[in-house]
């Protein structure tokens, strides 16, 4: 009844821009946003829910009343819905946690003064450099002084606890002077740590032109050893700017922002780039986007909440992917950055922005992946796997057939499942053949899938094992399995990805292919990569299937072999004790105790096994070893 009274308001709206304000029966505010016409827009919310996120459904069932305010153009709409949000931040816009604040460069006063890095200035006597805007520049810069000029990172204390063990992992890989053990002495660390707060003060550039002068002059008085050292040093800071090129860009100024989207869970990572070089970064956590999110509609909201926090406005902003009204967002981005410059975005397909996209991802996927408790590189992998299919979000669970048999004999198949990225061998099935007799590995396909699909409607209600669906289903084999396989899914009405995956003549994973055309995969490593894995795990675990039905079938005909022992019985002694070695290691009365059996079959089978005309024998060695 709310939803027919919400709606049949929201018809009478005008079909003019504005902003709109959810409540909730406590008339708190729950949601803001803007529309182009505020009729369309929030008639929406109140029809059908079918085509609305999970995240837009909670909303809808928590809205009692909702407020409007008519504005003269959209982007009056966008400023003052950002003021609004800004203000009252509901409950179910992007929030994000501004945890941007100065932070400071410490060197202790100590007999042995330490660097490290602080968020707050204390008054503990200790010398404070900073403040700095960028914790992760501060923080980066600590850890580079300290590798340069051989400084310790552990929690040793000196002259404390001089000699009382062996030098770390550092000292061997020439990054710390080990005062631990004696190594340096209490001048020469003293020397050293100055040398790092004057290379923190002046920079890189700098701090290699005074540390030049000292080395020549060293030459000069004839003091090689001191010579030598400053050598180390420079070259130290050369290989820190040269580390640093590798993410600099040609653009002087310019954000990157990306996304990573997993179990209805995001983390956007963006990169902030100054005189062509990156001198920030920055990841949010966002919770509960759910499963079907609209990214351009994200990616709008990330970026109207992130510059309401900051000042600082690039003339250029990279993105990741579409962004809804992103002529308004750069119009209102134009107007913040005041400096007769006009901010764009930029939507890279290949080259350096490419590159330095692909990092931010990379930055996106390794925060989320941590969140979420597995390895960023497993979540790249999947985004770009879903990508390059054209999948409409990222593959979490991937399920893979494979068909295994020898000339028609022992027709079997394996199923296995990556989650996340990685096996999860909890939900590995196995399946033999049972519709026909002989080799056909289309109609194999076509029996195991439907198979797999009727259990799914069996257990769906357990959301577990067969009961859940996959993201994505990938065949060992071209387009042949993926059209043996495509009307179950038909006949099913399941819409699941389904992709084959084709080996080259030496057995190598080599592309991806429907059933119209084949898709490279070379070219994107990760995607190689895990596919290729997946890949090789069915077939070993497919064959791995056929080889013990092969084993125990061979096993069976032994054992029909001995009078007064046919099929049935061998498998109930198969079934029973496992192998052959422990049926013929049994007494008669153990043998006894086995289904089908009696006294008379019990015996032949132990004399098989261990007399032949009064003679021992052994009959187990071929068998066991088949």
């Amino acid at each position: 009844m709310k939803i027919k009274e919400l709606r049949a308001k929201a018809m009478k709206l005008p079909l003019t821009p504005g902003v709109y304000i959810m409540k909730n029966d406590k008339k708190e505010i729950i949601y803001i946003g803007k529309a182009k016409a505020l009729k369309n827009r929030v008639s929406q919310y109140f029809g059908s829910d079918k085509n609305h996120p999970e995240k837009v459904r909670q909303m809808v069932a928590h809205v009692s009343a909702f407020d409007y305010i008519l504005c003269g153009s959209e982007f009056e709409a966008l400023v003052l819905e950002c003021s609004l949000i800004k203000q009252h931040k509901p409950k179910y816009n992007i929030l994000l946690k501004d945890d941007k604040g100065y932070s400071y460069i410490r060197i202790s006063k100590e007999a042995y003064p330490k660097l490290s890095f602080e968020m707050q200035k204390s008054d503990d006597g200790a010398e404070y450099l900073g403040p700095y805007m960028s914790a992760w520049y501060a923080k980066n810069a600590v850890d580079e002084a300290k590798k340069i000029f051989k400084l310790p990172s552990c929690g040793k204390s000196f002259p404390r606890d001089i000699n009382k063990g062996r030098p770390c992992l550092n000292y061997y890989i020439k990054q710390c002077s080990a005062p631990c053990c004696g190594k340096i002495s209490q001048n020469d660390y003293r020397e050293s740590v100055a040398s790092a707060v004057e290379f923190l003060r002046t920079g890189n550039t700098d701090s290699v032109k005074i540390m030049t002068e000292k080395m020549n002059r060293a030459v000069e008085n004839l003091e090689f050893e001191l010579a030598a050292k400053l050598r180390d040093r420079i070259t130290a800071v050369k290989r820190i700017t040269e580390k640093q090129k590798v993410v600099a860009a040609n653009v002087r100024e310019q954000d990157v922002i990306s996304v990573m989207t997993e179990g209805g869970d995001a983390c956007f990572a963006v990169l902030r780039f100054e005189d062509g070089r990156l001198f920030d970064k920055e990841d949010f956590l966002i919770k509960d986007i759910g499963e079907q999110a609209d990214f351009g509609a994200l990616r709008r909201e990330f970026i109207q909440q992130y510059y309401t926090m900051r000042d600082k406005i690039p003339p250029i902003v990279t993105v990741d992917g579409e962004v809804e009204n992103e002529e308004l967002l750069a119009q209102w981005l134009t107007e913040k950055l005041n400096q007769n410059k006009k901010v764009r975005f930029v939507h890279p397909q290949k080259g350096e922005q490419m590159r330095i996209l692909d990092m931010s991802k990379q930055n996106a996927a390794e925060r989320l992946a941590q969140s979420r408790g597995h390895l960023g590189h497993e979540l790249t992998a999947l985004d770009e796997l879903a990508k390059l299919l054209g999948l409409s979000k990222v593959p979490v669970y991937i399920e893979s057939y494979d068909i295994s048999n020898l000339a028609g004999t022992e027709n079997v198949a394996g199923m296995i499942v990556f989650k996340n990225g990685r096996p999860y061998k909890d939900s590995y099935r196995r399946f033999r053949i049972k519709g026909f007799v002989g080799q056909d590995d289309y109609a194999s396909m076509n029996e195991v899938l439907t198979r797999r699909f009727e259990e799914y409607f069996k257990n769906k209600d357990s959301g577990e094992g067969f009961g859940q669906l996959p993201d994505l289903i990938l065949l060992d084999g071209g387009k042949g399995q993926v059209s043996a396989v495509r009307p179950v899914l038909e006949k099913f009405g399941l819409t699941i990805p389904l992709f084959g995956m084709v080996k080259d003549g030496s057995h190598r994973t080599r592309a991806i292919t429907d059933e119209g055309h084949e898709i490279a995969i070379t070219s994107k490593r990760q995607a190689f990569t895990l596919v290729s894995t997946i890949q090789d795990e069915v077939h070993r675990f497919a064959i791995g299937y056929h080889r013990l039905a092969r084993k125990k079938k061979a096993f069976s005909s032994s054992l029909t072999n001995i009078d007064g022992i046919g099929t049935e019985r061998a498998k109930a002694l198969l079934s029973y004790f496992k192998t052959i070695k422990r049926i013929k290691e049994a007494d008669i009365e153990e043998l006894m105790n086995v289904k089908c059996m009696n006294r008379p079959a019990a015996e032949a089978v132990y004399r098989y096994y261990h007399y032949d005309d009064g003679k021992i024998i052994d009959r187990t060695g071929d068998e066991e070893n088949e």
